[in-house]
């Protein structure tokens, strides 16, 4: 391939990613009140100490025309000095706060202690959210196959998940232990998509909504300009981070109160729940009916948002903020369904899918899967005997996580005892004998 090509490939690729958001070119533009940046400004001085315009400018994710004029006036109000410049005007010069800055720093940090990129206003953020849902038919047969490549998956299994994912609506997983139901779920996360932009944090009605999350979202690696550059330039709103889209797992810890914002009476800061964090990507409610809150009390939280995909939370005060709820959720649960809710109940979730127990040629393809992976041989007549003697002839149900299990006691012991790295009958009869609990000689 050469340059040319490259180059046109790079910019077809580039052309179908939904554009940015625009870079604010002035106040108005941020869609925040002047007294936040102002604030913003001082907290930014008072926790940095000496800082250059160009670095403040950085820090708050806007360029320095938009808060220049806001520095001026600080000035004159003597709260903020200029210790001294680069030559290169105001945005080379270093700025200071003087004994009164830092006594109205202090001031307006009881009102909040937020420092960080300006946040953006909720309805910038709406529009964003809506704006990067995925298109119609987005997924192809062909891009889930290559995200399940590293699983022994039946065609019949993805014609199964694929309309669910390409849908985005909810979607119930369900079936015995072992078999894979997370791990299945999660290798969606190999998806390829477009990058989504995530900010760092929401302002509404005066409240600061912390939403980027360093655990959940992952920024994709621009080229950075030259450390010498004095201007700070950038391709969209630097008060958003371009990231993958993300997927956000939560276990038996869920609680109801995990499902609103979570106020830090210190900071006075807003933190969004998991759902908001999750938009336009992924949730994972795993080993759903396992949580401290009950399957219903669950569901009828998100009855609402996955209906009309609007989420209502709510502030201390008692007022509340409407946010898009555009997450693809997912419930998986080794729980049968009448055990989780009613009719009228499941109903609510749009898909549902039975993960069964393996059949013996997927087993068989897994164990000798596994066994490659580890560099072990084996023929498939070993796993044949293998599946005779503790499948066929004891009805034991057979799991996908099975091959995984045994083989790993198999290396284990083969390392334990320095024998040859060789699978052989004896090794994988201790292996299975110490994988799992033989139920008929106790007591």
């Amino acid at each position: 391939m050469n340059a040319v090509t490259e180059l046109s490939q790079l910019a077809a690729t580039l052309g179908e990613q939904p554009a940015g958001p625009p870079v604010p070119e002035n106040l108005a533009e941020t869609g925040l009140p002047e007294s936040l940046l102002e604030d913003l400004v001082l907290k930014t001085l008072y926790y940095r100490g000496d800082t250059l315009g160009r670095d403040l400018s950085q820090a708050l994710g806007l360029k320095f025309s938009v808060i220049e004029h806001i520095v001026e006036m600080q000035k004159r109000e003597h709260l903020v000095a200029a210790k001294r410049s680069l030559g290169l005007g105001a945005v080379s010069t270093i700025y200071t706060l003087s004994d009164n800055g830092r006594i109205r720093a202090r001031e307006v940090m009881e009102s909040n202690q937020y420092v960080g990129r300006a946040p953006v206003p909720l309805e910038q953020y709406t529009k964003m959210v809506n704006q990067q849902r995925l298109k119609d038919s987005w997924l192809t047969m062909e891009a889930l196959q290559d995200a399940f490549r590293h699983m022994v998956v039946t065609p019949q299994l993805l014609s199964m998940i694929g309309p669910a994912v390409n849908a985005g609506k909810s979607f119930l997983i369900y079936g015995p232990p072992g078999n894979g139901k997370t791990y299945l779920a999660e290798a969606l996360f190999n998806l390829e998509s477009e990058m989504i932009y995530v900010p760092h944090a929401i302002e509404c009605q005066g409240m600061i909504i912390q939403v980027f999350d360093p655990v959940h979202h992952h920024p994709v690696v621009e080229q950075e300009h030259s450390s010498m550059a004095i201007a700070f330039e950038s391709a969209h709103d630097r008060r958003w981070e371009r990231c993958r889209r993300p997927f956000i797992t939560i276990g038996g810890e869920l609680a109801m109160d995990m499902l609103d914002l979570s106020y830090n009476p210190f900071s006075k800061l807003y933190d969004a729940p998991l759902q908001v964090k999750a938009n336009n990507g992924i949730y994972l409610i795993d080993d759903f009916g396992r949580q401290k809150a009950t399957p219903a009390e669950v569901l009828n939280r998100w009855i609402v948002p996955m209906e009309r995909r609007i989420d209502y939370l709510s502030f201390q005060n008692g007022t509340k903020m409407h946010v898009p709820f555009e997450c693809f959720l997912i419930f998986s649960s080794n729980l049968k369904p009448e055990n989780l809710g009613d009719e009228a109940f499941l109903r609510r979730i749009q898909y549902k899918m039975l993960l069964k127990n393996p059949a013996e040629d997927e087993f068989t393809e897994i164990f000798l899967r596994f066994c490659k992976a580890k560099q072990l041989p084996c023929e498939p007549e070993m796993v044949d005997r293998f599946l005779e003697k503790h499948y066929r002839a004891t009805g034991k149900p057979r799991r996908r996580c099975h091959p995984r299990d045994v083989l790993n006691h198999a290396v284990d012991l083969i390392r334990f005892e320095r024998r040859p790295w060789e699978l052989t009958e004896e090794v994988l009869e201790h292996a299975f004998g110490t994988c799992f609990v033989d139920t008929a000689d106790e007591g």
